[in-house]
């Protein structure tokens, strides 16, 4: 887990990336996509992974909030991505993370690990892609 420097403002105004990457969890997690809008550049490319129910490649800000996030929001209850550990190269931040949720439909519990690449550029989330477990997504997913 990063660590989030005490200069709350310097954290907010930060352009490094796993900065910008934390920042854009926490607003996930706060349900403010706004804010979450603001990490990302606007020719943003978001890979939501094969097999995964909301797969393909999301573009624009306002694209992935509504076909993401959105979408994750009304189909489980307490979607969350838990940020535990990050590897930072550069530009390129990955994420080992897990996801929890119980699905509306089938009231079924979601607890599976999860990997996140990230790329950041000038202060914005240009790039990501995402690595799980298809198959435990899915399960929860049917009755």
């Amino acid at each position: 887990m990063i660590e989030i420097p005490r200069d709350v403002s310097a954290f907010a105004e930060s352009a490094a990336p796993a900065d910008v990457v934390r920042r854009q969890y926490q607003a996930a997690a706060r349900g403010d996509l706004s804010a979450l809008r603001a990490t990302l550049a606007e020719d943003v490319e978001w890979t939501e992974m094969a097999g995964f129910p909301l797969a393909g490649t999301h573009r624009t800000p306002k694209g992935v909030t509504t076909n993401v996030m959105e979408r994750l929001t009304a189909e489980w209850d307490d979607w969350t991505a838990h940020d535990d550990t990050y590897v930072v190269d550069g530009e390129n931040v990955v994420v080992l993370a897990r996801y929890t949720a119980v699905h509306k439909g089938t009231g079924k519990p979601l607890a599976v690990r999860v990997a996140h690449h990230f790329t950041v550029r000038g202060g914005r989330i240009v790039r990501f892609e995402q690595f799980t477990d298809t198959a435990l997504v899915r399960d929860a997913m049917t009755a």
